[in-house]
């Protein structure tokens, strides 16, 4: 048995101790262990060090490269650094198998993929769809010259494009099956209109989590519910966050108060996590661990800014700056969340339609809903 043969075996064997080969679509366990990640790999990958992202080269250190194809089951490996940040990857196998689950992917399907990467997810596509069923988008020319040269090695029929995924590629609808390997904060409308009725559009939102939307029969809107929680990198050209320095500036607080809420559920509950995320769209939350418990930092990527830290008596405390007061806007958005019985992720959904489109909780037509704008905050 080869290392990379034993490494496979360790990754395949792990993901199933945990569960995470969905029980819905057993075809994509088959689909991986007949299309092996390293062969889509580059020879360049990169490993963060804590400080910075330093590159593994095949060349010169085999083994921890092929260790880093083959993570943990939640790993990605990074293949490209764009201003000192991950702008793709070789997906983590669990996210990539939970998105082909969702996707709800048959046999001679015709399928639009939004973001090529190395090729690796398209070739998955394509072992379910068939050969000449995937199209796969890709912003980047280099990437998708690479992405197209690993295909066809493995001689997997798939047409690559290098165009902006936000247009989809209309020259191959109507698609039966549509999925972004990137997250967009709105659906783009093009999706929509290059999916048959009755189609389906996988998608990350909002970088914590993907929706799996079906389209209707007038082909006016495409509503579904939330698939899973993740983080993934945003569509290229999307304008970088603001870090916590810039934002909090040198000067004093503004305000400081008692904090009366145990902080651990915000660095342990990323069903919190989500739902704040949707009142509370352009902000970031951050969260850190030191002797006294866990401590966390929010901003707007503009000018507010707030912390709150645990003291060493287990109380914690607010402060905040900027022309917003954040420890105060979370609040709210906190109760409200507590006060709907705590919902799951999976306890909202989304509705896109051609001038608006909408984030809701456990009904699209009864239940609260928040209306999504491209830029800025949500409106509610």
């Amino acid at each position: 048995m080869s290392d990379h043969d034993a490494l496979r075996k360790h990754l395949d064997e792990a993901m199933d101790q945990l569960g995470l080969w969905p029980a819905r679509s057993p075809w994509t366990r088959q689909a991986v262990a007949d299309t092996p990640r390293h062969a889509f790999a580059p020879d360049r990958l990169w490993r963060w060090d804590g400080h910075t992202y330093q590159p593994l080269d095949r060349g010169t250190d085999p083994d921890r490269w092929a260790a880093e194809v083959y993570g943990r089951p939640y790993d990605a490996a990074v293949t490209q650094i764009t201003d000192g940040a991950p702008s793709s990857s070789l997906s983590c196998p669990s996210i990539v198998v939970d998105m082909l689950d969702s996707l709800m992917l048959e046999p001679g399907h015709r399928v639009l993929e939004l973001g090529a990467g190395t090729g690796w997810n398209a070739a998955l596509l394509t072992w379910r769809a068939g050969p000449g069923r995937v199209v796969s988008v890709e912003v980047d020319d280099e990437l998708a010259r690479q992405a197209e040269e690993r295909l066809d090695a493995a001689d997997t029929d798939v047409a690559v494009v290098a165009a902006d995924g936000a247009g989809g590629w209309p020259p191959g609808a109507p698609y039966d099956r549509v999925v972004s390997t990137y997250a967009v904060d709105q659906v783009p409308w093009a999706w929509v209109e290059q999916t048959r009725p009755g189609g389906r559009i996988v998608t990350p939102w909002g970088r914590l989590g993907h929706v799996a939307l079906t389209i209707a029969d007038d082909h006016r809107s495409a509503v579904g519910w939330m698939q899973g929680l993740a983080m993934f990198m945003p569509a290229r050209g999307t304008p970088p966050a603001s870090r916590w320095p810039h934002v909090r500036g040198t000067g004093p607080a503004d305000d400081e108060r008692p904090f009366a809420r145990d902080l651990r559920p915000l660095k342990d509950d990323a069903h919190l996590l989500f739902a704040l995320r949707i009142h509370l769209p352009d902000v970031q939350i951050s969260t850190g661990v030191d002797d006294d418990g866990v401590n966390v930092w929010l901003h707007d990527g503009a000018a507010s800014w707030a912390t709150l830290t645990t003291l060493p008596d287990g109380e914690a405390r607010a402060c905040q700056g900027g022309p917003r007061r954040l420890a105060d806007e979370l609040e709210p958005a906190w109760d409200w969340w507590l006060a709907e019985g705590q919902p799951t992720l999976y306890d909202f959904g989304m509705t896109v339609g051609p001038e608006h489109q909408y984030v809701w909780c456990r009904d699209p037509a009864t239940g609260p809903r928040w209306r999504l704008q491209a830029l800025g905050r949500a409106v509610v």
